[in-house]
């Protein structure tokens, strides 16, 4: 037999071994034998008493490839992850199986809460054929005969909006209302849609956008005129018409003649920004956004046609008395700019960029009144959407040079925002005297409120803090403060402690200049002046014209509650689209959804590649 070898290795080593120990043995002496064996034989003795000797336990050992360990450290390791499943794991999976009430989102600011009844203004003023979910049910189908002396329109001019307390449908500001809406919808789209209005301000933009391509031959690539308004209204005038008589849209029997006209730069000019502005908006309906920039392609080109460059209200007794139109340069730039985002044709930009069009704009000379954006004035506006392209796109030359004045004159329109350069009056209440104490000071404030806004989110969408109004630096919080105290003035925190947003508060105008909102809903058709009891009332408005926007207070903070103080107590369209856009802009309900969290392209997709999307460093933006 052979021993066993406990170490491994060769078996013949140990043979070896065992031969070597055998030869010395023999040289041993012999007593020291006897005593050996004596010694051995004591030991076997000894363990026929205590048994055999306890064998020692070995250690198994796994081969795991890479290492040899021990089975007991690979049974613990083992044991520890049970351990750890059962009490972390197993808690956690079945803390996630049960089904948890999500958080709701956090409660509307008072913007939100102010912006879902401005939006419901646009539902009162509707013309035409009412929908059935049109949510004003005080309102009803009208002014389905307009545009009936217009012989080449077919189905006449019906729908639209109607402007204010009367039932005029002015083209030039319910044009720019609605470019109005769709660049808040364009900018804060994840906005309306965090406060659940999205689907509603794209239907109001449609409505208007729907009808403005019937103002004109929009399938054509050429027209020679276009509809300015539908129904008249005489000064002092002694025949039934929209301003003699006082009767609900559903009531009017006097009749709505149209006016045409052949040349138009301004109107056109707005026309072709509304249609190209709601195109981005409806980007998602191909065919519908072709045929709106179809249309603002053909307008455009009515508007920039030699030999038709003056003004629309020109002569137009009944146009200029209401909407008398200043200048066309500033349209012609406004509209340039929103055709490049629409088409990315590079015709319009190098217009918008030609030297000559701010020159005879007077983009830069400096003049006060030229910085306040308002239906009659786009030239802040149109200078802000070109300081957009060159924050965000920076195309270079050879539009650089231009983009760089109008970038510099919209920082310089912004400082004036600030009572603390004086460029401005403002109530001892804190309203900005914007139009200079005259009436409806409210849709100044707004407009240009929003404007203050999308600046300041321009500028944190690319990473700039601020800017310099002389050796004042300005933070973009100090132009969202100056547009939320102008919001909130509105919305009750001024000397009066009134809401000038009808239904928003519990106090705010109840006696508007509004044929709709003051003469009953009851069944009865008031003739043309029988009407007139309702206009002269002391009795509140019978129907709540929710979320209108009045005129607002004079200069000393002053307000009449009366129907017959217009200037103050009647709300417009261009009113309630600067107010539904500068609340959105400034509204903390979907907090992180602005301009600041979206896509800033936007309204890039259909610019040329040829434009590198970086923006350069933001120390060549200084002024």
């Amino acid at each position: 037999m052979y021993s066993g070898n406990q170490w491994g290795g060769s078996f013949e080593i140990a043979d070896g071994a065992a031969e070597d120990d055998h030869s010395r043995n023999m040289d041993l002496d012999r007593g020291a034998l006897s005593r050996q064996q004596h010694h051995e034989l004591d030991e076997t003795q000894q363990s026929w008493l205590l048994g055999p000797p306890e064998a020692k336990k070995k250690d198994k050992y796994v081969d795991l490839g890479c290492v040899v360990v021990k089975r007991k450290l690979l049974w613990w390791a083992f044991w520890c992850v049970v351990a750890a499943f059962v009490l972390i794991g197993l808690p956690i999976i079945i803390a996630k199986a049960i089904p948890h009430k999500k958080p709701g989102p956090p409660p509307p600011d008072q913007y939100t809460e102010a912006l879902h009844k401005a939006l419901r203004f646009f539902n009162a003023q509707k013309s035409g054929r009412l929908p059935k979910n049109n949510g004003v049910p005080w309102r009803g189908n009208s002014g389905l005969s307009d545009g009936s002396d217009a012989k080449d329109v077919k189905g006449g001019l019906v729908g639209g909006y109607y402007d204010a307390g009367d039932n005029i449908k002015f083209h030039f500001p319910m044009a720019f209302s609605m470019t109005l809406l769709s660049w808040s919808v364009i900018e804060y789209s994840a906005k309306y849609k965090a406060v659940g209005e999205y689907d509603h301000a794209r239907e109001l933009i449609k409505w208007g956008t729907d009808y403005l391509l019937q103002t004109f031959n929009s399938s054509a690539s050429t027209i020679d005129k276009i509809y300015a308004q539908v129904g008249v209204a005489k000064i002092n005038g002694s025949r039934p018409d929209d301003h003699y008589c006082w009767n609900r849209p559903e009531d009017m029997a006097y009749p709505r003649p149209t006016t045409a006209v052949s040349s138009a730069p301004d109107l056109g000019g707005e026309i072709a920004a509304a249609l190209a502005a709601a195109s981005i908006v409806f980007r998602d309906n191909a065919a519908y956004s072709k045929k709106l920039t179809q249309g603002a392609a053909t307008v455009f080109k009515f508007a920039r046609q030699m030999g038709h460059r003056t003004p629309y209200s020109l002569r137009q007794p009944d146009i200029e008395y209401y909407y008398n139109s200043t200048s066309f340069w500033d349209e012609y730039m406004w509209s340039a700019a929103w055709m490049y985002y629409a088409t990315g044709n590079t015709s319009y930009i190098s217009f918008a960029t030609d030297p000559r069009l701010p020159k005879n704009a007077k983009a830069f000379f400096n003049i006060l009144d030229f910085s306040v954006f308002s239906w009659d004035n786009k030239l802040p506006g149109a200078q802000l959407l070109l300081s957009r392209l060159r924050m965000f796109l920076n195309p270079g030359y050879p539009y650089e040079e231009s983009l760089i004045g109008y970038h510099n004159a919209t920082s310089l329109n912004m400082c004036m925002y600030f009572p603390r350069f004086r460029s401005f009056n403002f109530t001892k209440g804190g309203m900005a005297l914007f139009n200079h104490g005259k009436g409806q000071p409210l849709q100044y404030v707004v407009a240009n409120s929003f404007l203050a806004s999308l600046y300041a989110d321009y500028m944190e969408a690319v990473n700039v803090p601020g800017w310099y109004c002389g050796p004042n630096f300005m933070t973009t919080n100090d132009l969202r403060d100056f547009a939320k105290s102008q919001l909130n003035y509105i919305l009750g925190d001024n000397p009066r402690k009134m809401s000038y947003v009808v239904g928003f508060g519990k106090k705010y105008p109840r006696h508007l200049h509004h044929r709709g909102a003051s003469t009953p809903h009851n069944g009865v058709k008031y003739s043309c002046t029988g009407g007139y009891k309702w206009r002269d009332t002391k009795k509140a408005d019978p129907n709540l014209l929710t979320g209108a926007m009045v005129g607002g207070p004079d200069k000393d903070d002053k307000f009449k509650d009366s129907r017959n103080t217009y200037g103050q107590n009647e709300p417009t369209l261009v009113g309630n689209a600067g107010l539904v856009a500068a609340l959105v802009a400034i509204t903390n309900s979907g907090k992180g959804a602005g301009v600041t969290a979206v896509d800033k392209n936007t309204m890039f997709s259909a610019v040329p590649p040829m434009f590198p999307a970086a923006p350069p460093p933001p120390s060549s933006w200084k002024p």
